[in-house]
């Protein structure tokens, strides 16, 4: 009888697959090369042999009872075992118990050897996320930035005149030109308008008007109650200053003008601007007054094409038209106790001749206290509006009394068989007729040596008795 083998045939085979590809202490395998070893051969437990392939046998008590305390459920397979087997010789009951065991342990070395196997990279999309270190992540989603209104911001959109109960605020666009003219019978205006793009500048040719209203006079002095002497200003709004005018139709109602007048201006800055064309009532005597007048964007037009039109006139909110403008430059010289004064030019100075429009010059005067001391004038310009002078005036002014003089600049009309035509009229100095005249005072007080120019609008006659004495002492 063959003895027994201890559990565990004690063979060292060399290591192949990690991943337990070949079988590693099967017992069955164990047992058959126990039988090679021979017949009647009884090893004891701790005696080592040398099989017939040369596998070498070593003490196996010692390491299957190792292999015992870490498969520890081996006894407990065994005696699990079903009815069946248990009834099966026991050879053939150690070769399966063995092979159980056997496929147990590769099974859980398997296991083990898959766990420190290096896996695979996942790749995970998430949102990305920002945070500061430490603190809650939060997902940031990207928002669009709105600005947040109040109820006040939205009524400071309002603009209060266009809903003022003035008949001027009339939605005119709504209104076509036979009800406009049936509703304030203020005659209409024929012009037309063109663009060149080879020169870059805007035509406006003003062709006629006809059914405009008889002269109105607020002071009682215009002579000719039944007949006008119109003429037109045009200008692109918003810019009032660079205006141009037609020359006087005499004593008529239905002037013909056939004037045309071009504006250097790009093209697309054309298109931004709206033309404004002013039919005014000429009077030598008083004030010259508005008759009415006609606006249309010029974004509303093909400019490149041209067109004319007749549009009925509107009611105008300015009654009177502005007087003109003047260019001043101011310098004063401490040491030598000198007061410059430059007139250089002046623009849309008011008509006061129907032929020829005007011969304007300027006279100035210097009011110490309220003492005219010295009185100078410029050249006079020939039928011209808007006249260049570049002419230098000097007054001898003590430092001392400095802060008592003023500079009465007066615009006058030149003509032959009568006084000269009043224009307007400025006052700088101690009594400055407003605060634009104020302001170029105190600029050329804090900047002694260097000239300091400024635009001055002019005013009435009235106007600067009533607030400068200065304006008093002079003719």
């Amino acid at each position: 009888m063959l003895r027994e083998l201890p559990r565990g045939d004690g063979l060292e085979r060399p290591r192949e697959d990690p991943a337990g590809d070949v079988l590693r202490g099967s017992r069955a395998a164990l047992a058959r090369r126990g039988s090679r070893v021979g017949p009647d051969a009884a090893l004891p437990s701790g005696s080592t042999a040398v099989g017939a392939r040369g596998y070498k046998v070593s003490r196996y008590n010692r390491i299957s009872s190792q292999n015992e305390d870490k498969d520890g459920d081996s006894d407990n397979t065994i005696s699990e075992l079903p009815p069946t087997l248990q009834d099966v010789s026991p050879d053939r009951r150690r070769s399966s118990s063995d092979t159980s065991r056997s496929t147990y342990s590769l099974t859980r070395r398997i296991s083990s050897l898959e766990s420190r196997r290096p896996s695979s990279p996942l790749i995970d999309i998430k949102p990305i996320e920002f945070g500061i270190i430490g603190a809650k992540k939060e997902i940031v989603q990207p928002t669009i930035l709105r600005k947040t209104y109040t109820p006040d911001d939205y009524f400071r959109k309002f603009e209060p005149r266009l809903y003022s109960l003035d008949s001027n605020s009339d939605d005119m666009d709504s209104l076509t030109d036979e009800e406009i003219l049936s509703k304030y019978q203020l005659g209409m205006l024929h012009f037309s308008t063109q663009y060149d793009l080879l020169h870059n500048y805007l035509i406006v040719r003003v062709i006629e008007a006809k059914d405009l209203p008889p002269p109105i006079s607020y002071d009682g002095s215009r002579q000719d109650m039944a007949h006008s002497n119109p003429y037109v200003k045009i200008c692109l709004l918003p810019d009032q200053k660079n205006s141009k005018q037609t020359g006087v139709k005499r004593k008529t109602q239905n002037p013909v003008f056939e004037e045309r007048y071009t504006f250097e201006i790009p093209f697309l800055e054309a298109q931004r601007r709206t033309l404004l064309l002013t039919v005014v009532d000429f009077d030598k005597f008083s004030r010259h007054c508005v008759i009415g007048k006609v606006s249309m964007p010029l974004s509303d037009v093909d400019l490149v094409k041209g067109g004319h039109w007749w549009k009925a006139l509107v009611p105008s909110s300015q009654n009177e038209v502005e007087l003109g403008e003047l260019l001043l430059s101011l310098n004063y010289l401490p040491s030598a106790g000198r007061l410059n004064v430059d007139i250089i030019r002046a623009k849309q100075l008011l008509q006061t001749d129907m032929s020829q429009g005007s011969d304007p010059f300027v006279k100035i005067q210097l009011v110490h206290g309220l003492k005219l001391t010295k009185t100078k004038k410029t050249s006079c310009m020939r039928g011209t509006i808007d006249p260049f002078y570049n002419e230098s005036f000097s007054f001898k002014v003590p430092q001392e009394e400095l802060e008592n003089a003023s500079l009465v600049f007066t615009v006058y009309g030149h003509n032959v068989k009568s006084s000269n035509d009043f224009i307007g009229r400025i006052v700088i100095g101690q009594y400055s007729t407003g605060a634009p005249e104020s302001n170029h005072w105190r600029r050329m007080l804090n900047a002694h040596r260097t000239a300091v120019e400024q635009w001055h609008s002019l005013r009435s006659r009235e106007e600067c008795d009533r607030v400068s004495p200065a304006s008093l002492e002079v003719t």
